[in-house]
């Protein structure tokens, strides 16, 4: 069964955060790079999560009609 746009949205909302705490942790152990590379993934995480609400939204809106 595919997954809703809401639960898609707070999937990647999930792993956001998990990619922001794991660059937190690299970053406090002194792994810049690696640091760099989880805190760009989770910008495209946060970028994903965004697109879904928006889709969760434009049906919900639709549904109103």
């Amino acid at each position: 069964m595919p997954q809703s746009p809401h639960d898609r949205a707070a999937e990647f909302h999930n792993k956001a955060a998990h990619a922001h705490q794991a660059a937190a942790t690299a970053h406090g152990k002194g792994d810049h790079l690696t640091a760099h590379e989880l805190s760009k993934q989770a910008h495209e995480h946060s970028t994903k999560a965004f697109e879904h609400s928006k889709e969760a939204h434009a049906q919900g809106e639709a549904g109103k009609r």
